[in-house]
């Protein structure tokens, strides 16, 4: 599959109102005993720093939350704030579908439109495309890597997405409408939300589709990061009064080692001003897939990791280089009563707390936990009270928020994987 250089156009010099620049790296701040480095073939990308955006820093690396429509799921934007997020991400796709993309330009953007004064990301709808068009509904199934299925559908759904070289055209989850997705309209709709961040619209395969099909799909995926790029310099020229928003590419190429870096290499040629980490994962290979992309990916541009939370998944992803990830999992899991604790995770609504008058976890600082016990917790939820998902949802994001706080410290003090060691050999201790 061809994958000769092309010339996408310059970027407009507003860009400058991004940027990124590292700070420490891992390999410089904390000797690796042998075992560890063992464990990682020696080589470690992870690094701080600081992404610059016109709404304002983050320091990274950093945990973005997850505001699908303009909303992280129950909890308000000020207490997002309060527990110490830096940044919220939102679903181009659900958010072009409702309220529409010309209501949040007419507010004045996405931010501004949730009363959230800090940097925002949106993703480029093509994840919610072929996931919801596939009938997966949240979650694709990524089991099974090597079982051909180019067409895979969920048991029992029908295909509501058809990808062709332009494009995908859709329908809508919400009431069967037609919609049509091109990278022009991708970055046209994610132009209007006004994110500080977007990211350009791909293919999403999963471990179902065969090798052939990988190799179409990432060629597909390159011609539509070119155009991604052309359509974002005329739009950010087209709209110079605006606050410059960034462009990522999304690295994709499954579980093979040649295709992810390929991508990476198409990729960087384009000259994004950062890039996504995406597509089919499989857990037990986590690292060593990221850690090709971040090898081949150019070290002066931030690199982010899409969809994960767990806690061993996010030091693994970054000691090989990721600056930032988002997941919606803590407001998810906190939905259904489970909270994160350094000990693990459990459910708060099963009945072994309903006279347990301590917080979630002693010591933590959130709000929940500063004001709340388990008791009044497996109440809310026995009640079904919707005030149990906000109180849930505040501490597992500040859980996960805090955790990548202390790894940022640690890897700038050289004690990182005395941290990371200490708070995964606590938190799986349980596990069997």
């Amino acid at each position: 599959m061809s994958s000769s250089p092309q010339t996408a156009p310059a970027l407009p010099s507003a860009r400058s109102a991004f940027g990124f620049e590292v700070g420490h790296r891992l390999e410089d701040t904390a000797a690796v005993p042998g075992e560890r480095a063992a464990a990682n073939g020696g080589r470690f990308g992870g690094r701080t720093g600081t992404i610059t955006t016109p709404h304002g820093t983050i320091a990274t690396p950093a945990f973005v939350p997850v505001g699908t429509q303009a909303t992280v799921k129950a909890v308000l934007p000020e207490a997002m704030k309060e527990l110490g997020a830096q940044a919220l991400l939102a679903n181009a796709y659900h958010l072009y579908l409702q309220p529409g993309a010309e209501v949040l330009d007419a507010a004045g953007g996405l931010g501004a439109f949730m009363n959230w004064d800090g940097p925002t990301f949106t993703d480029s709808g093509g994840f919610q495309v072929m996931s919801l068009g596939a009938g997966f509904k949240k979650v694709i199934d990524m089991s099974g890597a090597g079982a051909a299925g180019d067409d895979d559908v969920a048991a029992g759904k029908e295909r509501l997405a058809h990808v062709d070289d332009d494009g995908v055209t859709f329908k809508s989850h919400l009431n069967g409408d037609l919609h049509r997705f091109t990278p022009e309209i991708s970055m046209q709709v994610q132009h209007r939300l006004g994110a500080d961040v977007m990211f350009a619209f791909d293919e999403l395969t999963t471990l179902h589709n065969s090798r052939g099909y990988q190799e179409a799909s990432l060629e597909r995926t390159r011609r539509w990061a070119l155009r991604c790029v052309a359509e974002h310099a005329r739009l950010t020229g087209e709209r110079a009064g605006k606050p410059y928003q960034a462009l990522f590419g999304v690295v994709q190429g499954a579980q093979y080692e040649d295709l992810r870096r390929r991508a990476c290499r198409d990729l960087a040629a384009m000259d994004f001003d950062g890039y996504g980490i995406g597509g089919a994962l499989e857990k037990e290979n986590l690292g060593t897939i990221v850690r090709w992309c971040t090898e081949e990916l150019p070290e002066d541009r931030p690199r982010h990791l899409l969809g994960i939370s767990e806690p061993d998944d996010i030091f693994t992803a970054l000691e090989n280089g990721v600056d930032t990830f988002d997941c919606v999992s803590p407001t998810r899991v906190g939905r259904t009563g489970a909270v994160y604790t350094p000990d693990g995770r459990f459910n708060v609504n099963t009945a072994r707390f309903r006279t347990d008058f301590s917080p979630v976890f002693e010591g933590c600082d959130c709000y929940t936990c500063t004001h709340y016990t388990r008791a009044y917790l497996h109440h809310l939820f026995k009640a079904k009270e919707r005030l149990s998902a906000t109180l849930t949802s505040i501490h597992n994001e500040r859980f996960i928020v805090r955790m990548v706080d202390g790894a940022r410290a640690a890897m700038a003090d050289g004690t990182y994987f005395d941290y990371r060691d200490e708070v995964l050999g606590r938190y799986y201790a349980g596990r069997a």
